[in-house]
């Protein structure tokens, strides 16, 4: 139940409000367990940012034509620009106990609120695959450092894997759904351990790196191609952009775990050892490795994976790719299961809980094959650039409704009645306004993705739908906001207490 110091509010069993079996499942009700400290959240933005995802898309900015300095800086401010958007977004969450699938219905309805959930789950199939994908390729390079004799299976492909790519996959996604299956107790277990872990290979493999190369072969003025001051300075605002753009997806469900924050203060404490100064550290350990490689290799790598199978001593590479894959079931869990989980159990919460849910994201991303989306530096932007245009609108609304309609007020019981006097019954459970501000605000960021000669303002996608869904939004429902003060419910309504 909401911590009773930050909320005032009642749930169904202390008020006799009975929540419509439509609406509601244990796994959707109001939380009586909101005992996530600080660190805890800490360690869900550590999951985050220590993927071998992440590491890529950070490296990948080197494409730009940025200097090493300029690259770090880039990621620093769109990582701070992450850390505001989380404490936004965590606040109506928090305060309700809920996850974002249902938080969402207090903008969209109560029935409405399955387009962002649906929306949302759908992305996750994508990124599972893809973070999948990149562990299944740790574990083969460990599989065949021990077994060379399994190198056959690496011949000949189906659906773009090899027989071997698909076993490794395989037992990656098994993995991970085990990890799933023991519920949020275990993922919170598990991600507090995750993340030091691939702290501990990270900087182990920067000191390698170090060790091999001295200072001297560390350069921070590395830049793939020479660009002029102007056209640093625009790729620099574009890389930070990207920065906020990967960081999308699990930015707007961040609510599916703010909801067991003990209070915003803890998780204000955790987004800001677990965003900026994480991110920062990481970022300076990435650079190291990345610019050393150059001096090492003879070549920029940017792939961690192809960096730490190039370590000699056998034991030590077995080590790093499995904690790098342990890493990345970190973030799949966080980001691509426990998101799904809840928007599809949303849908139907009696015929789809919490397991179920996750098990049809994991299922769909294996027949989407989204391993294909990852392959380049170009298309990883570009694969951004979408993901923007669907999350921005989403983000945008959902601020807009709770900050500046609803006035920072939650009517908790309202999110679970699916009659007519339920204040997010709207229209047939359907609020248009917000509709009528989503479907332009995600079309415009489509079409500006899809056109060539607008190809640098789609690195921008997520921001434009941002502010297209919000304002669209707020335009919409100036007149809710006029008389929010004014309408009575018999819910109780949750206000945060700073």
């Amino acid at each position: 139940m909401p911590n009773s110091q930050n909320a005032q509010q009642s749930t169904a069993a202390d008020s006799g409000t009975v929540y419509s079996p439509r609406l509601c499942n244990e796994d959707l009700a109001p939380t009586r367990d909101q005992n996530w400290s600080w660190y805890n959240i800490f360690s869900f933005w550590m999951s985050d940012v220590h993927s071998m995802g992440g590491y890529v898309v950070a490296a990948s900015f080197f494409t730009l034509g940025l200097a090493s300095w300029q690259v770090l800086l880039c990621l620093l401010v769109g990582i701070c620009i992450v850390q505001l958007c989380a404490n936004l977004v965590a606040k109506p969450s928090q305060m309700a106990g809920v996850p974002y699938a249902v938080i969402s219905r207090q903008a969209f309805g109560v029935f409405g609120a399955n387009i962002p959930a649906v929306i949302r789950g759908l992305i996750a199939f994508a990124w599972y695959g893809i973070q999948t994908w990149l562990a299944a390729n740790a574990l083969m390079l460990v599989v065949l450092k021990f077994w060379p004799s399994l190198a056959s299976l690496t011949t000949g492909a189906f659906l773009g894997l090899s027989p071997l790519g698909w076993i490794c996959f395989a037992i990656m996604w098994v993995l991970q759904a085990m990890v799933f299956w023991h519920g949020m107790s275990a993922i919170k277990r598990f991600i507090d351990i995750a993340g030091p872990a691939v702290y501990v290979v990270m900087l182990a493999l920067a000191g390698w790196i170090v060790y091999k190369t001295g200072f001297d072969g560390i350069s921070f003025t590395l830049a793939s191609k020479s660009l002029s001051a102007g056209e640093q300075t625009w790729q620099m605002i574009t890389a930070t952009a990207l920065v906020v753009s990967y960081f999308s997806g699990p930015l707007l469900n961040f609510g599916d775990f703010s909801r067991y924050g003990k209070s915003m203060d803890e998780i204000r404490r955790g987004n800001r050892w677990g965003l900026p100064f994480n991110f920062l550290l990481f970022s300076i350990v990435t650079v190291v490795i990345v610019s050393g490689t150059q001096s090492l290799f003879g070549r920029m790598i940017t792939d961690p994976i192809e960096t730490v199978s190039r370590v000699g001593n056998d034991l030590a590479v077995a080590i790093g790719l499995l904690t790098m894959i342990t890493a990345t079931i970190g973030i799949n869990i966080v980001a691509n299961f426990v998101s799904p989980a809840f928007d599809f159990s949303n849908c139907s919460p009696q015929k789809i809980s919490f397991r179920t849910g996750g098990m049809i994201a994991a299922v769909g991303s294996i027949l989407l094959t989204p391993w294909n989306l990852f392959n380049s530096p170009e298309l990883i932007h570009y694969t951004l650039d979408v993901l923007g245009a669907f999350i921005g609108p989403l983000f945008g609304i959902l601020i807009a409704d709770f900050y500046l309609i609803k006035r920072g007020k939650v009517s908790v019981d309202d999110l679970f009645d699916d009659t007519p006097k339920g204040k997010y019954w709207y229209r047939n459970g359907f609020n248009p306004k917000a509709i009528g501000a989503l479907i332009p605000s995600v079309a415009v960021g489509l079409v500006i993705g899809f056109i060539p000669a607008l190809h640098e303002v789609a690195n921008f996608s997520w921001f434009i739908g941002v502010f297209l869904g919000g304002v669209t939004y707020r335009w919409l429902a100036r007149e809710e906001r006029e008389t929010a003060g004014a309408a009575s419910f018999s819910s109780r309504v949750a206000t945060q207490k700073e």
